[in-house]
């Protein structure tokens, strides 16, 4: 019992790192990637459907993705949906192809960033900890109904501290890296 409900949390805590990972995607580094678009979504025929479903996205060179289309009508959708995703970019269609040049970060913005992705981690490690309270709390009802006793309740707290102590590591080392990688010009 005590195992499912540590494993329970665990996965919980996995799809929590990986909804911080979505959040990083988002915050953009001065190098283009094409995931920086993975959140556009495109009105076509009157469903919102992801951009990497509509067109190749490819980095052009090191500051400029090209968004090739495969239907030549779905251009100027494409450029209002990357306009109104709120990602600070600004596309430019030539031809068949929209470039979407990454703009410098200025200090500034880089630590704008920064703090937001310190906020979206802090948001993760806060959601874990919930986690954590909750497995507790589940332990504690067992206990409370005479379903393990007062040694494997403690056993189980203890094994719910590790799982929340490593998990709250691999955040902190995302976050670290996605740091580092806004920090380089």
């Amino acid at each position: 019992m005590i195992d499912d409900i540590r494993d329970d949390a665990d996965d919980r805590m996995g799809k929590t790192r990986e909804a911080l990972d979505v959040a990083f995607k988002k915050i953009r580094t001065g190098r283009a990637h094409p995931s920086i678009l993975d959140t556009v979504m495109v009105s076509y025929y009157g469903s919102d459907t992801p951009l990497n479903q509509l067109a190749n996205i490819n980095v052009e060179d090191g500051r400029t993705l090209a968004v090739v289309p495969w239907e030549k009508p779905l251009i100027p959708e494409i450029e209002k949906a990357i306009m109104k995703a709120d990602l600070g970019l600004n596309p430019a269609t030539s031809g068949e192809v929209i470039r979407v040049p990454m703009p410098m970060l200025t200090e500034e913005t880089r630590k704008g960033f920064i703090r937001q992705a310190r906020e979206e981690a802090e948001k993760s490690r806060i959601s874990v900890r919930n986690i954590r309270r909750d497995g507790n709390g589940d332990i504690k009802e067992l206990l409370k109904d005479k379903d393990i006793s007062e040694d494997d309740a403690r056993r189980g707290e203890d094994a719910m501290q590790k799982v929340t102590d490593k998990h709250i590591e691999l955040i902190d080392q995302t976050l670290a890296a996605k740091e580092k990688d806004l920090m380089e010009v």
